[in-house]
């Protein structure tokens, strides 16, 4: 039943994990080694390498990778790949690494986790950078913002994982080989990934349901890596996602995990990016709603989904769904998109951020239409919390 399943971007899973005393003796090697603390989201980008997440990657973008990508949203064997994944430092720390060496990635508290072949040392322009990959040099972008706090030279070269970053959701925490076993062994062969980093609303309900329909299993996916601080807490996420899962979901036919990536707020190319990365977790099929990894006005509506037009079927193998805005009509008394409902704008319950925000932190419910009763119960109790010092 595995050999059913999609196969991974490129035809291969990559593992750059040791485990058991290859590891043990790899950490015991580490401790020799210089080492490079990694901030969270070159964290998140070394497990997803190493567990396969980022297939075909083996380590992070020499120059010759990272400038494919960031020019061509291929990687130059020919591969579609629209972001950039790579790891900085700053001059002086480069200046003390010397290619062809090894060197120890650590955690912030400088604990290693994993060893870098360092292949290539190599400067490069964070604003064209900047307008290729977000489509903007504006720092108040919250991916600009991180680009340009980097280190001024990258470094390239495989990974090798000896022990994981610590992280939440142990349970959920599934890596591509395994959610690929679960899939296999609930006898699916079609998998449709949701992406999100927000607690589950009706419209979005309405359009997982609707993939549900034409496939055999849903992996709802969400990311657990950094985000915008002003986003809800993954913890809350999780508590929104299971109760909702527990009364409104087939449970025979969805699967929760956690994908342990930072959010960049890319829009259309990361759109792309979280396409072929459920690919290699094993979904067949991707939602892209409205406005997918936008923030602010950077992004046209649809804009994440016009990008899926540069690129052939058979290249991305991965098929998208697009779905258009939804909402409750009232006059339909269903939920319903500009594609199914005939109404006037006024029979359509439709609520900004801000407002469900401030209902929220008021102790109000919005309607069941728009939120179910039991996330709108966790988010009111999330947001009254008094918050720690």
């Amino acid at each position: 039943m595995m050999n059913e399943l999609i196969p991974p971007h490129g035809g291969r899973l990559i593992n750059r994990e040791v485990l058991g005393e290859e590891a043990a003796a790899l950490q015991e090697r580490a401790r020799s080694l210089p080492v490079l603390r990694l901030g969270s989201w070159a964290l998140s980008d070394l497990e997803l390498i190493a567990v396969g997440g980022f297939s075909p990657l083996e380590g992070f973008m020499t120059s010759h990778h990272y400038r494919s990508v960031v020019a061509e949203m291929h990687l130059p064997e020919g591969l579609p790949w629209s972001l950039p994944i790579t790891l900085s430092a700053s001059r002086e720390e480069a200046a003390s690494l010397r290619e062809g060496q090894q060197v120890a990635l650590a955690d912030a508290s400088g604990e290693p986790l994993a060893v870098l072949e360092l292949e290539e040392r190599f400067e490069y322009d964070k604003e064209a950078e900047a307008q290729a990959v977000f489509r903007t040099t504006d720092e108040a972008h919250p991916g600009v913002a991180a680009l340009y706090a980097q280190g001024e030279v990258l470094l390239g070269g495989r990974v090798t994982l000896f022990r994981r970053p610590p992280a939440a959701f142990a349970e959920h925490r599934l890596t591509p080989t395994q959610t690929r076993a679960a899939f296999a062994e609930r006898g699916w062969r079609t998998v449709v990934g949701f992406q999100t980093r927000n607690p589950i609303h009706r419209a979005h309900e309405y359009i997982q349901k609707c993939a549900l329909e034409i496939v055999d299993g849903l992996l709802l996916h969400p990311l657990v890596g950094e985000t915008k601080g002003d986003d809800i807490p993954a913890e809350v996420r999780m508590h929104c996602y299971q109760v909702l899962l527990d009364g409104y979901y087939p449970k025979d036919r969805v699967l929760l995990s956690v994908l342990p990536a930072a959010m960049r707020y890319a829009g259309p190319r990361e759109a792309i990016f979280h396409a072929l990365v459920r690919k290699n977790y094993g979904c067949s099929h991707f939602i892209v709603g409205r406005d997918h990894a936008g923030v602010g006005s950077y992004y046209g509506t649809y804009d994440a989904q016009k990008i899926f037009d540069e690129f052939t079927p058979e290249e991305l193998a991965v098929t998208p769904l697009f779905f258009e805005h939804t909402f409750y009509c009232r006059a339909c008394q269903s939920m319903v998109s500009s594609k199914t409902c005939p109404h006037d704008a006024d029979q359509r319950l439709v609520f900004s951020g801000t407002r469900v925000r401030e209902m929220l932190a008021a102790g109000e419910a919005p309607p069941p239409e728009f939120t179910r009763p039991e996330v709108a119960k966790v988010l009111i109790e999330a947001m009254s919390r008094p918050v720690e010092a």
